[in-house]
């Protein structure tokens, strides 16, 4: 099946001029080193790229080649239109309002809608840009040093340094012939991993004062006022969520991150057996059995009481 598609997907882009290629809002790792992980064997095959992130590219990643061409929104024509790590087109935000379907959607979550004219979705993998590694070669573009890298970032982000239950012995692999290729292990480990600032971290102590649990139940609330209290520039968790998780004894983490006044960004993490993806999806959101989130309407309260309620009737029959 793969092989067919990519038998389109290689003629798609051997024919494409100007590609514009989109991925989510509040972008992760995964959604940059895809990103980039595409778009710079694009540009090396001669094409015209726009690279877009409607919020923009997250300073932690800005050592990534490439990352000084992302823009916010699509500046000029273009023929082919590819979105990366996206579940649905709801997560691009508004720059694809008023615009055809996407001509590929390349992406590795269950919930995916399959929006595009050709879909290349590949649930079990455990990073978009490992279906790019594995990929590119198959449409006729190369991975060089600058891709390796990219590519590499996705991976090791989406899987907490090759921590989640989705890390295979293919990804090992796989990340393995990236540093053959020239992606420097360490460093993007350090950058995408480890390295802080000052405001990520005193925004992640205004979310760890705020911890609550039930059993095997833990939750906490990002708000408006802590993130301008933190002096945080972003609109996501600053990967607090991923802290939360590493507590022992648990079965599902939530967070809330607080939007706007009339919208929460809900993260849910989950343990082996359990499968909080249905449940984001039920909330208009998507993702993967043990990690998903949701963007839901309502005050922060309101919104903390709903996802918790259903959140503890999903705990109540697993």
């Amino acid at each position: 099946m793969t092989e067919t598609i990519d038998l389109e997907i290689r003629q798609l882009l051997q024919n494409a001029r100007s590609v514009a290629i989109v991925s989510h809002i509040r972008p992760d790792a995964d959604a940059v080193g895809s990103l980039l992980g595409l778009g710079l064997p694009l540009l090396a095959a001669g094409k015209q790229v726009q690279l877009v992130l409607q919020d923009g590219l997250p300073e932690k990643y800005a050592f990534l080649p490439g990352a000084d061409k992302v823009t916010r929104a699509i500046e000029g024509g273009f023929d082919t239109l590819v979105t990366v790590d996206c579940s649905d087109l709801r997560r691009t935000g508004s720059v694809l309002d008023g615009l055809p379907a996407p001509d590929l959607n390349i992406d590795h979550h269950q919930t995916n809608l399959n929006f595009a004219g050709i879909n290349l979705v590949i649930a079990e993998a455990s990073a978009t840009a490992l279906v790019l590694a594995e990929h590119l070669p198959s449409w006729g573009l190369a991975v060089d040093s600058d891709a390796a890298q990219c590519l590499l970032a996705g991976i090791l982000g989406d899987t907490i340094g090759f921590r989640t239950s989705g890390t295979d012995s293919k990804t090992l692999r796989v990340a393995a012939d990236l540093m053959d290729k020239g992606a420097n292990l360490p460093l993007v480990y350090r950058q995408t991993l480890l390295s802080r600032s000052i405001p990520e971290l005193r925004y992640w102590g205004q979310g760890l004062t705020k911890i609550q649990y039930e059993g095997p139940l833990l939750w906490s609330v990002l708000t408006l006022d802590d993130r301008i209290r933190a002096v945080y520039p972003e609109n996501d968790d600053a990967d607090l969520i991923n802290l939360l998780s590493s507590v022992s004894g648990l079965l599902v983490v939530v967070l809330f991150i607080q939007q706007s006044p009339d919208r929460v960004k809900v993260s849910w993490r989950a343990a082996e057996g359990i499968d909080v993806s249905a449940l984001a999806f039920e909330f208009g959101g998507g993702g993967h059995a043990a990690a998903a989130g949701a963007d839901v309407e309502g005050s922060l309260d309101e919104v903390v009481g709903k996802v918790l309620a259903k959140t503890k009737q999903l705990l109540a029959v697993s």
